[in-house]
């Protein structure tokens, strides 16, 4: 058994060794590794995209490509820039100007506020932003999304028929850098909901998911491209450990960072330590395209319509709770058997994460609403607006 896991098969606080993490980072990326790749930099391969024009057109020698991106992605450094993604950036410009004029007027519907790392005025993002730019200006968004690298490069983590989502993020001077985390799915969720997944769901979500950014601008270092710790997504207890003040130190003396050029992107395995970098520039608004690809057999087999059954099953849930004194246990399964659970896919313009890192669930609203005694009618007017609020 992995000393890491507990004997009843879960990760706790206590799984998490900073020495066993410090020698898992302390490798080299070997170059025979990464015969496709131009370089390596900091320990991170570096792909020139229009050196692999012909190989990305090709079917054997695409998939010998993708294979190799798989390899870093999953064992390897765990990230890869792909150099050139956009040989011609005026797509990009594009793109650019449409998200600035989207920017704008959602600023001007809500006033403004923060972003999810800085203070309110110091960055600014677009939630949604593949749909907004789909709608607004179509043209644009054939042109920037018919890019072979970035599909090549998201079949390879997640297969065919891959779901893509974005969100844009400005970043402008003074814009303050993030803590180092791990990313959606279990990144997204608090400490003890991770503890509450077995040790092999640990390791399963980062295959999931596939997290890049597409540099619509020059990002020197000074800009605060995202700081990034190869090999760190190896580590299987990470979900608990990048909390932890001793992971997080380590990560501040640790992390890399790669100058982008606009038209670069890069993609790494959402399970690697990470952060967005401080913008110490005096000038740069920097702004990338943060692309979220997530695996075509993220959802059920069924379409079901749980707000109907929630509304069903409340006062049922609510007399025997009240009346016939249910314990929590009982409560809790028949609860998990009709809502949902999870927070995401939701609109995160209408239903932003509040005191935490993912809006309230179908489920944690049922639960609390019979520790509150609810009234029915209160609990539908409020599953009902949540409804409201994770429409697209």
């Amino acid at each position: 058994m992995d000393r890491q896991v507990t004997p009843d098969g879960y990760f706790s606080a206590g799984s998490c060794s900073i020495e066993d993490f410090k020698a898992l980072v302390d490798q080299r990326l070997d170059r025979s590794d990464v015969p496709h790749a131009d370089g390596i930099e900091a320990n991170i391969p570096v792909y020139s995209v229009p050196a692999l024009e012909r190989v990305l057109s090709g079917t054997d020698n695409r998939r010998r490509l993708m294979s190799e991106w798989a390899r870093v992605l999953k064992d390897g450094a765990g990230v890869l820039v792909l150099e050139g993604a956009y040989e011609d950036t005026a797509p990009l410009d594009a793109a650019t100007a449409v998200f600035l004029e989207i920017i704008e007027k959602e600023k001007e519907a809500s006033g403004g506020g923060a972003d999810h790392f800085a203070a309110a005025g110091a960055n600014d993002r677009i939630w949604n932003s593949l749909q907004k730019l789909c709608l607004e200006n179509p043209d644009v968004f054939a042109s920037c999304f018919a890019n072979p690298a970035i599909s090549a490069v998201s079949e390879a983590w997640l297969g065919p028929n891959y779901q893509m989502t974005s969100q844009v993020n400005l970043v402008r001077p003074g814009g303050a850098a993030q803590q180092a985390h791990r990313d959606y799915h279990l990144g997204f969720q608090s400490a003890d909901i991770c503890a509450g997944y077995p040790a092999h769901v640990h390791d399963l979500s980062p295959v999931m998911t596939l997290q890049g950014a597409v540099a619509h601008t020059d990002m020197p270092v000074e800009s605060g491209p995202t700081k990034l710790l190869p090999f760190s997504q190896l580590y299987r207890p990470g979900y608990m450990a990048y909390r932890q003040d001793a992971f997080r130190d380590f990560f501040e003396r640790a992390y890399v960072q790669l100058p982008l050029k606009k038209g670069d992107a890069v993609f790494f395995n959402p399970a690697l330590f990470h952060a967005a970098g401080e913008n110490r520039s005096g000038d740069i608004q920097r702004l990338a395209n943060l692309l979220q690809v997530s695996s075509a057999f993220c959802r059920a087999m069924e379409t079901l319509d749980r707000q109907s059954m929630c509304e069903a099953l409340y006062p049922v849930m609510l007399k025997k709770v009240q009346s016939e004194g249910w314990t929590g246990q009982l409560t809790e399964a028949a609860v998990s058997a009709c809502a949902e659970g999870y927070s995401f896919p939701t609109n995160l313009d209408r239903d932003p994460p509040v005191g935490g890192l993912a809006p309230e669930t179908q489920k944690q609203l049922f639960l609390r609403a019979l520790a509150e005694g609810m009234p029915v009618e209160a609990f539908t007017a409020e599953l009902q607006a949540q409804a409201g609020r994770r429409k697209a």
